[in-house]
């Protein structure tokens, strides 16, 4: 049961702006798009916590928002850790949502296109509608509310048997406009040829001192036997709101993994919705959140197997303090003839506080008789023993508590393979210790 939300008509009245900005040469198909998005938004109105999927989440703070796309490109500095010098692959970058060429290092090497959507919908925008949207058409209000205002974010594509020694880095900053509030809908566009292999980074980051909101869409398509390992590294300011979803379609004998680090927001809601559509494939999803205060994060994936010989590993892991809440549903779908299906899903989280809390919802439906699949959940405090342990070696009671924290996030850390973004999020957790514990100790 959904209801439309109010705001759904300041949504109309700014898509109404928007398309009377849009050049009259843009593709019809793409007007389309944009309408059917708007059309379905308003259809399904803002999601309530009647909804299943949406039981624990509620988006009133974001529905009390007024939010105004940017009237024009602004400035802004690059994070630090996209200045690394050990951070050596390409970076494409967008400012509230548009292309910022003057932050970006974009290189084509071995025939691979990074560029912004909206240059190529202007220059050839027939050659994405087989693929632009597709994978999204029947997501959540979220997703459709993006389609209706596309406008720019990053295309990466792989050719065919391409291997990519270094990273490529998609960076979206967000940046005050005035006093009003304001949102961006980036969309990013990742396309694996046959054979090919890269490395994909994709980055969110903003000022903590000014509400605004961040509604993305990433589609991932890879073709038969590419590899891509995915790393998305979220730090929304402190009053930000976050909304993703990732849609990956993998065709036969594919890898795809991501690791998913979620560290800023007031509030945020990441779906992951994965489809394995030939045989043989391998999918790895990987997640970190952490909360403190009064943050509220929430995480959502689907793994369908729709096909036969395909494995697939899932663990994410929270870490909350203060009153912060967490929410994880992880859903593995088997379908009637997917025999041979490997599948495991463990969700893990830690409260720091009494009066943190986490809502673990696994979830397996198996339709096939030939599979080997399993889950589970845990929260809990830390261990006593270990802190005892550690405690009767010298290590006072605070430095305990934050070794084992930072142990409990650092297997997921440690998984992320490239190194500037692995060493940001191992320097923002020994920050959001207390103790201040160093590096050395550690090591």
């Amino acid at each position: 049961m959904t209801t439309a939300a109010p705001e759904a008509g300041v949504y109309r009245s700014e898509f109404e702006s928007f398309r009377r900005s849009r050049p009259r040469s843009e593709a019809p198909w793409l007007l389309r798009l944009r309408e059917a998005g708007l059309l379905r938004f308003e259809e399904l109105g803002y999601p309530t916590t009647r909804l299943e999927d949406w039981k624990y989440t509620s988006v009133a703070p974001i529905t009390r928002h007024v939010f105004r796309r940017p009237a024009a490109p602004v400035s802004a500095d690059l994070p630090d850790f996209a200045r690394d010098p050990a951070f050596e692959g390409t970076r494409i970058a967008f400012v509230n949502g548009r292309y910022a060429a003057s932050l970006s290092s974009v290189a084509v090497r071995h025939g691979v296109e990074i560029a912004s959507l909206a240059s190529i919908l202007a220059r050839e925008p027939e050659g994405l509608e087989s693929v632009l949207g597709r994978p999204v058409r029947d997501g959540g209000a979220f997703a459709h509310l993006n389609t209706a205002f596309l406008e720019d974010g990053a295309l990466v594509r792989i050719p065919s048997g391409t291997v990519l020694e270094s990273p490529i880095h998609v960076l979206y900053l967000s940046t005050p406009d005035g006093e009003a509030p304001t949102v961006s809908h980036p969309r990013t566009l990742i396309l694996a040829g046959r054979a090919s292999q890269a490395t994909i980074v994709e980055s969110y980051l903003g000022p903590d001192d000014r509400a605004y909101f961040t509604n993305a869409v990433t589609e991932v398509v890879l073709e038969d036997g590419a590899v891509l390992d995915h790393c998305k590294l979220q730090r929304e300011g402190r009053s930000a709101f976050h909304v993703a979803t990732m849609s990956v379609t993998q065709a036969r004998a594919t890898r795809f993994a991501t690791h998913s680090i979620a560290l800023g927001g007031a509030l945020t809601r990441n779906d992951v919705d994965q489809v394995f559509q030939g045989e043989g494939g391998e999918c790895v999803l990987g997640g970190l959140f952490v909360a403190g205060g009064t943050q509220h994060t929430d995480t959502h994936t689907l793994i369908d197997h729709a096909r036969p010989h395909c494995s697939s590993r899932e663990l994410y892991k929270g870490i909350l303090d203060g009153s912060a809440r967490g929410v994880f549903v992880g859903r593995i779908l088997v379908r009637k003839d997917a025999q041979k299906t490997d599948a495991q899903q463990t969700n893990k989280n830690l409260l720091l506080s009494r009066d943190a809390l986490v809502q673990s919802v696994p979830q397996l439906e198996i339709l096939a008789d030939d599979v080997r699949c399993k889950h589970g959940s845990t929260t809990g405090q830390l261990d006593p023993g270990a802190l005892f342990y550690l405690r009767s070696r010298g290590i006072d009671a605070a430095a305990a508590r934050d070794l084992l924290t930072y142990a409990f996030a650092s297997d997921l850390v440690g998984r992320i393979k490239v190194g500037a973004i692995r060493d940001t999020v191992a320097a923002h957790l020994r920050g959001r210790l207390p103790s201040g514990l160093s590096s050395e100790v550690l090591a």
